[in-house]
């Protein structure tokens, strides 16, 4: 559960620190995903959420 919660702190530090880095970049990109597809927003989810997981299970494997 710890590994969960600093793993969710990490992501909010990471977008922090896009945002407050390129914030007419975000600001695109959150203008371009709003007017996406909900099919292309589905398949970009589960892609970023398999290729999250390889990443924790190649850790957990050989970290």
């Amino acid at each position: 559960m710890l590994d969960l919660i600093a793993a969710l702190g990490l992501a909010l530090v990471v977008e922090g620190i896009l945002f407050a880095a390129f914030p007419d970049g975000m600001r695109r990109a959150m203008y371009e995903a709003a007017h996406s597809p909900s099919d292309r927003m589905r398949v970009v989810g589960i892609v970023s959420a398999m290729i999250g997981l390889g990443v924790v299970w190649l850790v957990r494997q050989f970290g």
